[in-house]
C-alpha cells in the first residue's frame, strides 16, 4: 500500500515499516480509523481532482470496513476516479465487481451507465479496429434495456446515436476503399449495410449515391436507378442526389425528357443472329436496392430545380 497524504488537520495514519526476511521488501501496517473519516478524506481528494489519492482512500475504506455500506459506495467512487484518469480497464473491473456483488443496489443503474461510458470513451477513429465501439453499443443498450425511464437511459440513447454514426462511418470508409480498388461487390455490400442498419445516421445519403456509382460501373443500370430513386425520395435536396443525376447524365442514361433510361438501348440484331438481351450479372441478395423507409418507391429520378438541373 503506497502512502497517501491526509488534509484539513486530520492526523496522518501511522505507517510502520519493517524489513522482510529477505531484507529487500517492506511491509506496511495501518491504524484503523472510523470509516466516515476515511470516506470524507477520499471525497475531499475527489473534489480537488486528486484522483490517485482518492482511489487509495476509497480502497482503504473497502479494506478496513469491507461489509459496510460505505464500502459499497467507495467501490463505485473508486471506479469513477479511475474513469477520470482514463484507466478504463480498472474502472470496468471495479464496476463489474460492484454489479456482481450488489445487483439490486440503488446505484446499480449508475454502475451500468459508467461502465458504458468507459467503453464509449475508448472509441477509436474509423480507420482502426472497432471492438471498443461494438462494446460501447452493447453496454449502452444494456443501460437502456435495464433502466429505460432513467436519466442514464436518456443520455445512453444520445450516445448510442453517435456510436451508430461512428460505425456507419467505418463501413463507408471501407466501402470507399473497395470502390477505389474496383472491388464493386465488396463495396456494394458495405454501402447496403449502412442503408439497412444505420438509417438514422448522416451517412445514408452518401451510401445511396455510392450504390448508384458502383452499380453504374458494373453496368447494373436498373439497380442504380432504384438506389437513385430512393435517394431522391428521401433526400431530394441533397448534393448526393444532384451528383447521382449527374452520373446518369454522364453515362448517357438520361432521355430527351430528362428522365433516366432504365437500360441502355440495344443495337438491332444482325441477320442470322438471335436478338439477345444484355443481362446483368447475378449478384445475389447483396446487390438488391433497399429503400430507406418501409415504403417502397418507384418514383422516376428527375433533376432537381437549381444549378444542377441543367
Amino acid at each position: 500500500m503506497r502512502p497517501f497524504r491526509l488534509v484539513l488537520g486530520v492526523a496522518a495514519a501511522a505507517v510502520l515499516a519493517a524489513c522482510s526476511s529477505g531484507g529487500d521488501k517492506k511491509k506496511f501496517a495501518y491504524v484503523e480509523r472510523p470509516v466516515e473519516q476515511i470516506y470524507a478524506d477520499a471525497a475531499r481528494q475527489l473534489e480537488r481532482k486528486r484522483w490517485d489519492e482518492a482511489v487509495e482512500l476509497f480502497a482503504e475504506v473497502e479494506r478496513q470496513h469491507p461489509y459496510s455500506a460505505w464500502a459499497r459506495r467507495a467501490m463505485l467512487m473508486r471506479a469513477f476516479a479511475r474513469y477520470q484518469t482514463n484507466d478504463y480497464d480498472e474502472a470496468i473491473e471495479a464496476l463489474d465487481q460492484f454489479i456482481s456483488l450488489h445487483p439490486g443496489n440503488k446505484d446499480a443503474p449508475y454502475a451500468y451507465y459508467l461502465k458504458a461510458m468507459c467503453h464509449y470513451e475508448r472509441i477509436a477513429d474509423v480507420g482502426r479496429d472497432q471492438e471498443n465501439t461494438d462494446n460501447a453499443v452493447k453496454a449502452l443498450n444494456d443501460v437502456i434495456r435495464r433502466y429505460p425511464n432513467t436519466e442514464y437511459a436518456r443520455d445512453a440513447r444520445l450516445k448510442l446515436d453517435l456510436t451508430y454514426d461512428h460505425l456507419a462511418g467505418k463501413e463507408m470508409y471501407v466501402g470507399r476503399y473497395y470502390l477505389k480498388q474496383y472491388k464493386h461487390i465488396a463495396a456494394i455490400n458495405r454501402f447496403k449495410y449502412v442503408v439497412d442498419n444505420y438509417q438514422t445516421t448522416d451517412h445514408v445519403p452518401e451510401a445511396l449515391y455510392r450504390l448508384v456509382e458502383a452499380y453504374l460501373q458494373i453496368g447494373v443500370v436498373d439497380e442504380a436507378r432504384a438506389a437513385a430513386a430512393v435517394l431522391g425520395a428521401n433526400y431530394p435536396g441533397s448534393v448526393w442526389y444532384a451528383d447521382a443525376y449527374k452520373l446518369f447524365k454522364r453515362n448517357n442514361l438520361i432521355d430527351s425528357a430528362g428522365l433516366p433510361v432504365a437500360r441502355p438501348k440495344k443495337a438491332a440484331a444482325k441477320p442470322g443472329e438471335k436478338p439477345g438481351e444484355v443481362k446483368a450479372p447475378d449478384l445475389g441478395d447483396a446487390v438488391d436496392a433497399a429503400p430507406v423507409t418501409a415504403q417502397e418507391t418507384a418514383e422516376e429520378l428527375v433533376p432537381n430545380a437549381g444549378p444542377d438541373s441543367r
